[in-house]
């Protein structure tokens, strides 16, 4: 086994320092990467699913994560350019603010948004991040009729992100079941680099 740490680096370095240490097994074995962040992980994960290696992951500590990777042979596909899985996909980001979709019949409108949320998880191309606020935020916490869709988009390395001051103000602050919590400063950032923003 060969054992990499990322801890503290950016964006792409986890991905850099474990595609090389692949490439010293030179061929099957495994390779263990601790890195510091969720997005770390995705991204790692997100590589291996890709190339068909066996991953699992697991939380160590308050900042501190394991990623394993099982390599059986090599293959050719694996010399493919890998980059940070965001930025792979045009960094696109969709941010929700209510847990209906559209104006008019609520009913309808959270038949609408269920069925975006489960469309989005079924597209050749993910977004790289979600944000969810006002309303929005109901959707990632307990009960929440697309919670299995957000899981899943979490699972594929889409990062999932909540406004903490909205989870607060609608008493769900320890409701939340999938991604992680924000902030304003957090989410203006990102709408300000995101490559494109979709807002069902």
């Amino acid at each position: 086994m060969i054992k990499v740490n990322a801890m503290g680096d950016a964006c792409p370095i986890p991905v850099v320092k474990t595609k090389n240490a692949i490439k010293e097994l030179k061929g099957s074995g495994q390779v263990e990467t601790l890195v510091d962040n969720e997005i770390a992980v995705q991204n790692l994960t997100k590589m291996a699913n890709q190339k068909g290696y066996g991953v699992i992951s697991e939380k160590l500590g308050e900042g501190r994560y394991r990623v394993l990777m099982t390599i059986g042979e090599a293959k050719a596909e694996e010399e493919k350019e890998e980059v940070c899985i965001p930025d792979a996909r045009g960094n696109k980001l969709v941010v929700i603010s209510s847990s209906f979709m559209g104006n008019g019949d609520d009913e309808l409108g959270a038949a609408l948004m269920k069925a975006f949320i489960f469309a989005l998880t079924q597209q050749d191309e993910l977004p790289s991040s979600i944000i969810f606020y006002n309303g929005g935020a109901k959707l990632t916490c307990e009960a929440s009729p697309t919670l299995d869709d957000i899981i899943s988009l979490e699972a594929q390395g889409v990062e999932i992100m909540t406004c903490g001051t909205c989870l607060n103000h609608y008493g769900l602050s320890d409701k939340l079941k999938v991604g992680s919590v924000t902030n304003m400063y957090a989410i203006a950032e990102k709408m300000m680099k995101a490559g494109l923003i979709i807002k069902p």
